[in-house]
């Protein structure tokens, strides 16, 4: 199986200088450090020096941009800090490819994110799907799982949570229960936003304290914290599915979700 396996660079930054609307940014990693500005009304960032932090930086300089364009205005002020990881530019494209498998993996005490064109061929598999149904207000989350004589086995639970991102949350950590007791696990969800946030996202928080760019608390932290500690000591492979697309195991997902939420 061909995999494209990734060593993180850990970086913190600071800001250690605001004026006009130009931030003074102090950049670190494990063996030097660099300042850089950064325009927040033009968004634009400039390098100042040539050290070898500031050529990694400028050579993925999309990753940094990308976290500092999106940083609201507020959250720009002399003093804050933030961790962060760099990818190299290949693999974040990689990471945005759709018809990609992205693979979380926690064995031997690793916390790894790749991504890979074909996956394991005996791997559990789970389908998940969650649904609000606001003419209702109710909610109900799904997993899916196919014993050896490709039986459907049907795992579902009901919530009073209005979010529809939580709720798919949810249904990738009931897969995750149902599936304790396997090594390897394949979850299908047609939510991009949960497995970025599984496999990208939550990276980032665990090394600000469970905090955003923005500097403030996860949302859903409780949520977040559980799926992190179910997946220890596993190696779990994410597909995304598109929504309504007569995949078969996600149609039925989205049925019997909305079928437990109207019961």
């Amino acid at each position: 199986m061909d995999n494209n396996t990734e060593n993180y660079i850990v970086y913190e930054m600071e800001i250690v200088d605001i004026e006009d609307y130009t931030c003074t940014i102090k950049i670190k990693d494990k063996d030097e450090y660099t300042i850089l500005k950064y325009q927040q009304k033009q968004k634009k960032l400039s390098f100042l020096d040539n050290k070898n932090i500031d050529k990694k930086l400028e050579e993925n300089k999309y990753q940094l941009k990308k976290i500092l364009n999106n940083k609201r205005e507020d959250t720009f002020f002399k003093g804050f800090k933030l961790k962060f990881v760099i990818r190299d530019n290949a693999k974040t494209i990689e990471f945005n490819d759709l018809s990609k498998i992205i693979v979380l993996d926690r064995r031997e005490e690793k916390y790894e994110t790749y991504v890979i064109n074909r996956t394991e061929k005996e791997i559990f598999k789970v389908y998940t799907d969650g649904c609000y149904l606001e003419k209702y207000g109710k909610s109900s989350y799904v997993a899916i799982t196919k014993n050896s004589n490709q039986k459907l086995n049907l795992f579902y639970g009901k919530t009073d949570e209005k979010s529809s991102s939580l709720i798919e949350l949810m249904a990738v950590i009931k897969a995750l229960e149902i599936s304790k007791d396997k090594e390897k696990i394949r979850i299908i969800s047609d939510s991009r936003y949960i497995i970025k946030g599984l496999t990208e996202w939550i990276f980032n928080w665990k090394l600000n304290d469970w905090h955003t760019a923005q500097g403030e608390k996860v949302k859903n932290i409780d949520y977040w914290k559980k799926f992190d500690l179910l997946t220890i000591g596993k190696y779990i492979e994410f597909e995304w599915v598109k929504s309504h697309s007569e995949h078969y195991e996600n149609s039925i997902c989205d049925y019997y979700a909305k079928l437990a939420a109207k019961s």
